[in-house]
């Protein structure tokens, strides 16, 4: 976002034409840390949030724990923090004695504790809602009296290059004994938002290397309903089913693998094909971890250069 001088300010001199809203902070940052302006804090302290919807589920743990120590071992020097956005299962952690944090909570702790240098890495697997509420809350406490600089990581798939990326993870990680004549179909979560087109995209890039591999979702379409159709058109006997998210949770233990009626795996066994459930989520796996992180490198890098360094 440019300051372009007259045409956004009429009467303003051409000095303003040059600088980008984040050199200008950048700038106030380096006047106000220099020479103590309106605040005790010389130095720049950076910090990373991490911001994942949750889970509740023990198993999945091992996936959140994966991009921790994934990030920790990238960035030894910079402290970390995690949020969870899910209000249900923040409650039920703390029914347990678990605390985890909202992302407004873990925000004001950072901001209290001094940090200047924020780096929030959405641990989405898409642009969707989740992640555009994410960036309206850390505008928020960008924009207060005192506040620090943010920056935000792309979720997963956020890219050309990332679709590449994760497509050829997802085939690398099939199981080894799965048959070309065999199917294999993805959980994504989806919804309402422009970008559930993503999950058809990543299907079309998929489909390049493997034509029996589909992408359907859960709360959106392509649903089991058109995937299933198309495995009884090519007479396919087995379907490997696997979570498309991040952790094995809910949705992959009920709604995909459950022996509910409305499962995944009950639909297409009703109609004659076998399934078998791979319950592991994206996180659980390095090449799909180190996207994320490469993110997260992008956003630590686009702090101002105007820094004063410690």
């Amino acid at each position: 976002m440019e300051i372009l001088g007259e045409e956004a300010v009429k009467g303003q001199e051409s000095w303003v034409q040059p600088f980008k809203l984040n050199e200008l902070e950048g700038l106030f940052l380096y006047v106000k840390y220099t020479f103590g302006l309106g605040t005790d804090m010389h130095l720049i302290k950076k910090g990373i949030l991490l911001v994942a919807f949750g889970s509740r589920i023990p198993a999945a743990q091992s996936a959140y724990q994966n991009i921790d120590q994934k990030v920790k071992t990238t960035f030894p020097q910079i402290p970390v923090r995690w949020a969870y956005t899910s209000a249900i299962i923040r409650r039920k952690l703390a029914e347990g004695g678990i605390q985890i944090d909202s992302v407004e909570i873990a925000l004001a702790k950072m901001m209290d504790e001094g940090f200047t240098h924020l780096a929030v890495q959405s641990l989405q697997t898409v642009s969707g809602k989740e992640y555009h509420d994410l960036v309206r809350i850390v505008r928020a406490f960008e924009l207060m009296p005192h506040g620090f600089q943010i920056t935000v990581g792309y979720p997963l798939l956020s890219s050309s290059l990332d679709m590449t990326r994760v497509a050829a993870a997802l085939i690398r990680h099939i199981p080894q004994e799965r048959k070309n004549e065999e199917a294999v179909v993805f959980m994504g979560h989806g919804g309402s938002h422009p970008s559930n087109a993503v999950y058809t995209a990543l299907m079309y890039h998929l489909q390049q290397k493997d034509p029996n591999i589909f992408v359907g979702c859960v709360e959106s379409s392509p649903t089991i309903e058109n995937i299933k159709q198309i495995l009884l058109d090519r007479k396919i006997k087995t379907a490997y089913l696997i979570p498309f998210m991040s952790v094995a949770g809910h949705h992959a233990l009920k709604d995909l693998a459950g022996n509910d009626e409305n499962s995944w795996k009950s639909i297409l066994t009703a109609c004659g094909i076998k399934s078998v459930a791979v319950l592991k989520g994206t996180a659980e796996y390095d090449d799909m971890v180190d996207i994320w992180v490469d993110h997260l490198k992008d956003a630590i890098a686009s702090f101002s250069s105007f820094e004063v360094q410690a």
